[in-house]
C-alpha cells in the first residue's frame, strides 16, 4: 500500500488497480473507507474503465468484431498499473495499452489516476489519452465505499445522504442480469435527502441519470456530517451497497451499464465518450472529510 499523509488525514492506495483503500483521521484513527470484508464485498473503491457495470452477455462489438469485457472494465484489480509519481501529498498511477489489453479493448490509450490530499479534501483525478489514430470510446467512473455506521452506538438507519438541492430522483431498475431497464422507481420527490435503511438496495444500485446535484453529504442523525463527495465532472450517480452491509458507495459515473435493448455496438453505447486521436480527457471528483 502506498500512503500520503498530512496533519489531518492519512490516505492509502493499493497498487493493484490503483485502488483507494483507506482514508483515516490521523488523530482519532477513524477509518472512513470500507475495509473490503471478503465475506460481504471484497473491494474498497475500484476505478471503473472503460465500461461501467455489465455488458450484455459480457461482450460488445467494435467495427463488427466481438470482444469480451468483465464487469466495470479491466483497470480494477489490474496488477499492471504502475506508480509514476509520489510526493508528500500526491500519488499518480498509469496504465498504458498492451498486447493483452488490445485483445479485449482494441484501442491504444493511456489511463492515469491521481490522488491529491489538500487539508481535509482528497481529490481523485483521471486523465485519459488517446494514443491511437482512430477515436477512442470509453466510460469512466468511481466506486468509493464508505463505512456506515462509523461510530459506536449508531445504526445504519441513523445515516442519510443529503444533496445540495431539492429534486426529484428516479432510479432506473436493473434486470436480473444487471442490465438497465426502461422502468423507473421514485426514490425522492422534491426532497434533498435519501434515508439509508437495510432494504434500500434489495434491488441493486440506485441509478440517477443526468443528476442535477453535484454534491452529496453522508450524514448521521447522531454525529452530524461525515463526508461530502463532489462530482461536477460527472453526469450520472450510482448509490449502492450489498444488502444489509455496513457501508454505502457513492459512485460518480460518466456512462452506464448496458441497457436491455442495446445492439452492443460500443460506438453507440449509452453514455459512451468519444475521444479523438491525440486528445486527452480529464475528470475529477473529491471527498471532503468533515
Amino acid at each position: 500500500m502506498y500512503t500520503i499523509e498530512n496533519q489531518l488525514l492519512s490516505v492509502g492506495v493499493k497498487p493493484g488497480g490503483a485502488e483507494l483503500c483507506s482514508i483515516k483521521n490521523v488523530r482519532s484513527g477513524t477509518e472512513y473507507i470500507w475495509q473490503a470484508d471478503p465475506e460481504i464485498w471484497s473491494s474498497h473503491a475500484p476505478n471503473l474503465f472503460p465500461v461501467i457495470g455489465v455488458l450484455k452477455e459480457g461482450s460488445y462489438y467494435y467495427n463488427s468484431e466481438k470482444y469480451s469485457m468483465p464487469k466495470h472494465g479491466f483497470i480494477r484489480h489490474n496488477e499492471n498499473i504502475r506508480l509514476i509519481e509520489k510526493t508528500d501529498n500526491k500519488l499518480s498511477f498509469q496504465f498504458e495499452y498492451s498486447e493483452e489489453s488490445l485483445k479485449i479493448y482494441p484501442f491504444k490509450f493511456q489511463f492515469e489516476v491521481s490522488f491529491f490530499l489538500n487539508n481535509n479534501i482528497l481529490a481523485v483525478s483521471h486523465e485519459i489519452r488517446n494514443l491511437d489514430e482512430k477515436p477512442l470510446y470509453f466510460s469512466l467512473g468511481g466506486h468509493p465505499a464508505f463505512n456506515a455506521p462509523l461510530y459506536e452506538g449508531e445504526t445504519y438507519e441513523d445515516y442519510y445522504l443529503e444533496f445540495d438541492q431539492k429534486q426529484d430522483l428516479n432510479t432506473y431498475l436493473l434486470s436480473e442480469n444487471g442490465l438497465v431497464s426502461h422502468k423507473t422507481a421514485v426514490v425522492i420527490k422534491n426532497d434533498d435527502k435519501i434515508q439509508l435503511h437495510r432494504n434500500l438496495f434489495d434491488h441493486d444500485a440506485l441509478i440517477f441519470k443526468d443528476i442535477l446535484s453535484k454534491k452529496v453529504t453522508l450524514k448521521s442523525k447522531k454525529s452530524g456530517a461525515i463526508l461530502t463527495v463532489r462530482y461536477e465532472d460527472f453526469n450520472n450517480l450510482g448509490v449502492w451497497a450489498k444488502p444489509k452491509a455496513p457501508f454505502v458507495c457513492i459512485e460518480p459515473w460518466l456512462g452506464i451499464a448496458d441497457v436491455e435493448g442495446t445492439k452492443k455496438d460500443l460506438k453507440t453505447k449509452e453514455g459512451i465518450i468519444e475521444l479523438m486521436p491525440s486528445k486527452k480527457f480529464d475528470a475529477s471528483y473529491s471527498i471532503e472529510i468533515e
